[in-house]
């Protein structure tokens, strides 16, 4: 990948689309377990609205500057003279289809967003969204080189939801949502959300993991040589140690911060509950960002060693 100012660019905002995305879902869950709360939840469900309209508005947003983005990069313009051909890249290229199914389902996700009040036929169209959007992000990337019907589009779009659903969960729930849980009389709304929260995010680590090797493997062409000898390899690496830091994360909650706090039902365990879930968020913004520097750059198979 050559750091021109347009790659930057457009990497940058593959990885706000990412974490934009995330949020969605994780927003979404939210919202739907708050529901259940009543009223010792009420100011937590608003923050988990609130950001589900947020994220979902960014994501299109982002979506809309990334295909500009594409377009200067594919006919060599300048970012506003490029506009013009944003039309040839829709109607005439592999990527300007696959964008308008991920646009089409960030679309969706922000009118769901916008009309819904959380309940199941909202949270079920929510998830239709999400899957659209993940499908079409999958096509845009390295996955769609064996085909667009192919298993390695598939296990990407799958990777990807399961990477949004945890990462999406541990970002609104510790950067937005369950700090508004952090009094006395919301305790016990909190110990509850949290323990969805640890249970949902451990489910979807093992997906993210067994769909991260597969799509790892397919990068390295079987071989480990491309890790130390490419930049991909390089870029790799780091995103495979930020997740190690966000998987020890989630387990020191899950094994001591959360059962600590079942027992006691603290303050202090509260707060050691949620500030470890602020660093797992803030891990996973950078894995997230890693993420996105990976989908544009060649596999470690095509990068000279």
């Amino acid at each position: 990948m050559n750091a021109t100012g347009l790659t930057i660019g457009q990497v940058a905002l593959a990885a706000l689309m990412d974490v934009a995305f995330a949020f969605a879902i994780g927003s979404a869950l939210l919202e739907r377990w708050l529901a259940l709360e009543g009223q010792p939840g009420r100011l937590a469900w608003q923050r988990a609205r609130a950001s589900l309209v947020a994220a979902s508005f960014a994501l299109v947003l982002a979506d809309v500057l990334w295909l500009a983005y594409e377009a200067a990069l594919m006919s060599g313009r300048p970012l506003i003279a490029a506009i013009a051909v944003i039309p040839t890249v829709l109607g005439q290229t592999q990527v300007g289809h696959a964008w308008c199914v991920a646009f089409g389902g960030a679309a969706f996700m922000l009118a769901v967003a916008l009309g819904s009040r959380g309940g199941r036929v909202g949270q079920t169209a929510l998830g239709v969204a999400a899957i659209v959007c993940a499908l079409g992000k999958a096509c845009i990337g390295h996955a769609a080189d064996a085909g667009p019907w192919s298993a390695a589009v598939a296990v990407q779009a799958l990777h990807l939801l399961a990477t949004g659903l945890w990462g999406g969960i541990t970002l609104a729930g510790g950067l937005l949502v369950l700090p508004a849980l952090d009094t006395s009389p919301t305790r016990g709304a909190l110990i509850r959300v949290a323990g969805r929260i640890s249970y949902v995010a451990g489910m979807a680590l093992v997906v993210v993991i067994a769909t991260g090797v597969f799509n790892a493997q397919r990068g390295l062409g079987g071989s480990l040589a491309p890790l130390a000898g490419s930049g991909w390899g390089h870029v790799l690496t780091l995103k495979g140690v930020l997740v190690l830091l966000a998987v020890l994360l989630g387990a020191l909650n899950r094994g001591s911060a959360l059962p600590r706090l079942r027992r006691t039902a603290s303050t202090a365990d509260a707060h050691t509950f949620n500030n470890v879930l602020h660093l797992e968020a803030l891990v996973m913004i950078g894995i997230f960002v890693a993420a996105a520097v990976l989908a544009h750059m060649a596999p470690g198979t095509m990068s000279p060693h």
